[in-house]
């Protein structure tokens, strides 16, 4: 089996133009590089890469849609047996959020739910989230979020694991939640809350993996074998890029079969 990339997008022209993504680009070394992959070029990666599936996203924020749900039901009819949705929704607008997953999210096309904290500057503990975890656990998805420090030059503090997001995992001990892009530099902080927490999850998007902290890279070899998931954030970094030095984590096979792929087919039900 190939692997699968639980953290992907393929950026619109809108997205390409927030001033946040400059920084973003330039910190991932892909300034002045185009951002608005085609699905044949995001194959073509994933491809060269051994990658089976890739998670697209949706995007929302309190501006307004950056990737609409309806354009990622577009990209999946690309290449729907290589391609899986995970929705997004307009935390302002909570009920018309419950509505979206209610019609969107089946499970089998669109297999979870994202909302980024740092583009709203809310963290997940905010009220606002709340109908939403309650709307995953109906629909039997997962939440998917992004933990640690940002790349844009937006606050991190919601990112931060302790206290917001175990609050949430205290509230709603059914919610399966994958928490994106390594949790750096609360690493320790995010490590004991999956000890805590069953239902918690980790993805490796945003980073090569010969840049992963040290503290990650043990948590992988050890406890956390089953709880961490490939990504990469494409475009933004190449699921070639990002497996490239795979080895040097000295993986056992079987724990590195549940990195790979493994852990996302159980959790995302694939």
């Amino acid at each position: 089996m190939g692997a699968i990339d639980v953290w992907a997008q393929l950026t619109t022209e809108r997205m390409a133009k927030q001033p946040w993504l400059e920084t973003l680009l330039r910190w991932t070394g892909q300034a002045g590089k185009p951002v608005v992959p085609t699905p044949e070029l995001t194959l073509a990666a994933m491809d060269e890469a051994d990658v089976d599936i890739a998670l697209l996203s949706a995007w929302y924020g309190p501006a307004g849609d950056l990737i609409t749900n309806e354009e990622v039901d577009r990209q999946i009819d690309a290449a729907p047996d290589r391609f899986r949705g995970l929705a997004s929704v307009d935390l302002n607008r909570p009920m018309e959020a419950v509505r979206v997953i209610r019609d969107v999210v089946d499970g089998k096309r669109f297999v979870g739910v994202r909302v980024v904290p740092w583009l709203w500057n809310l963290p997940p503990d905010d009220r606002r989230y709340y109908p939403i975890y309650a709307a995953c656990i109906d629909a039997g998805v997962p939440f998917c979020t992004q933990v640690g420090h940002t790349g844009p030059l937006c606050p991190s503090e919601p990112g931060r694991p302790i206290p917001y997001l175990e609050q949430v995992l205290l509230d709603f001990p059914e919610l399966v939640v994958v928490g994106g892009h390594v949790g750096f530099p609360w690493v320790n902080e995010l490590v004991s809350l999956t000890m805590k927490f069953p239902n918690l999850y980790l993805d490796t998007s945003a980073y090569t993996l010969h840049r992963l902290p040290p503290d990650f890279v043990a948590y992988m070899k050890g406890p956390g074998a089953d709880r961490i998931m490939f990504g990469t954030n494409w475009p933004m970094l190449s699921p070639q890029r990002c497996l490239e030095k795979l080895d040097t984590l000295g993986l056992e096979p079987a724990r590195q079969e549940m990195f790979l792929y493994g852990t996302a087919r159980r959790v995302f039900n694939l």
